[in-house]
């Protein structure tokens, strides 16, 4: 089975939007977020959180996030 994808959002101040900052692979929600502590660590985030990209919701078009079908397969 595979291990599903969680889209890393951050942000370096308080003040400041979160932005896309990639995209992992883990078991569970838990391992998602030591994954995303430690994979993009190059900067110093004042935030970081991750999402299933099972969770996201399109809005404007149809087929899942990101047009990859239902569940998003395309990265």
């Amino acid at each position: 089975m595979d291990e599903p994808v969680y889209e890393v959002f951050a942000r370096k101040s308080r003040g400041e939007p979160l932005r896309h900052v990639g995209y992992l692979n883990a078991p569970d929600p838990e391992l998602a977020r030591v994954y995303a502590w430690k994979t993009y660590d190059e900067e110093k985030w004042f935030e970081m959180c991750v999402v299933p990209r099972s969770a996201i919701i399109a809005v404007n078009r149809g087929g899942g996030p990101f047009g990859g079908g239902e569940g998003g397969s395309g990265r």
